[in-house]
C-alpha cells in the first residue's frame, strides 16, 4: 500500500480522487495551505467511504508535511497557484513520483477554454519546475462530481502521459485499482496539452447536455 499525498486536495477533484483511492485500500493524505481545511477534508473522505461500506486511511496537513510523508504526490491545485506551489515544494518533492492533474482552464461567458502555458501544458510545467521528479500526467478528464458518488461506478478511460516508462507503469497500476476506470498510455509529456485541452471540451458538453461525460477510446484492447 502506497501513501498518496494530494497537493491542494481540498477541492472537488482532489476529494473525489482521494475517496476512490481510499476505497481501493490506499492511504491518502490531503494537503492544503491551512491545516484546518486539510483535516476537514480528510474527515469528509472518511465519512464518505464509511457510508459506502468501507474504511478509509485518510489524514490531513499542510502541503509540505504531506509531501514529505508521501510516496506518490498528486497535484490538484488550481492552475493559478500551480507554479508558485510547486516551486515552493520543489525541495520536499525531490525525486518522487508526481501525478499532475491540473488543467489551465478558463471560463468566459460560460464558454470553457484553456490558457496558454509557456511550457506547453500544466504537466510539462510541473516537470520543468520539478526537474528531479518523475512527472506523469493523469486524471485530467474525470468528473469531480462522479468521483465523489462512491455508490456509482466510474466510466471512461484515464489518459496517462509521461517520459519515464517506469513511472507511467506505476500510475497505470494505481489507476487499475479503481474499478471501471481503464488506464491508457497516451504517450510522452508532449502529448499532455491535448489531454488537458479535452477537459474544456468535456466541460462544455456537460454544460450543454447537463450530464457528466467521460473519455472512452474504442479499438484499444
Amino acid at each position: 500500500m502506497a501513501t498518496i499525498g494530494f497537493i491542494g486536495g481540498t477541492g472537488p477533484e482532489g476529494l473525489g480522487l482521494a475517496m476512490r483511492l481510499a476505497m481501493a485500500g490506499e492511504r491518502v493524505l490531503i494537503g492544503s495551505r491551512r491545516i484546518e481545511r486539510a483535516e476537514d477534508a480528510a474527515q469528509t473522505i472518511r465519512d464518505a467511504v464509511a457510508e459506502a461500506g468501507a474504511s478509509a486511511d485518510a489524514g490531513g496537513g499542510v502541503n509540505r508535511d504531506i509531501v514529505e510523508q508521501s510516496d506518490v504526490v498528486i497535484v490538484v491545485v488550481p492552475f493559478d497557484g500551480h507554479e508558485a506551489t510547486l516551486s515552493d515544494l520543489r525541495d520536499a518533492i525531490g525525486g518522487k513520483l508526481v501525478i499532475d492533474a491540473a488543467v489551465p482552464l478558463t471560463m468566459e461567458n460560460r464558454v470553457p477554454g484553456i490558457s496558454d502555458v509557456p511550457q506547453g501544458s500544466a504537466t510539462e510545467q510541473a516537470q520543468a519546475l520539478l526537474p528531479d521528479a518523475r512527472v506523469v500526467g493523469a486524471f485530467h478528464n474525470l468528473s469531480a462530481r462522479k468521483l465523489q458518488k462512491l455508490a456509482d461506478p466510474m466510466e471512461g478511460d484515464v489518459l496517462v502521459t509521461g517520459d519515464d516508462d517506469d513511472a507511467k507503469q506505476q500510475v497505470v497500476e494505481l489507476i487499475g485499482k479503481m474499478p471501471d476506470l481503464r488506464p491508457i498510455d497516451a504517450g510522452p509529456l508532449s502529448m499532455s496539452k491535448f489531454v488537458e485541452d479535452l477537459t474544456a471540451l468535456i466541460i462544455g458538453m456537460n454544460m450543454r447536455y447537463k450530464t457528466q461525460a467521460a473519455v472512452r477510446m474504442v479499438g484499444i484492447d
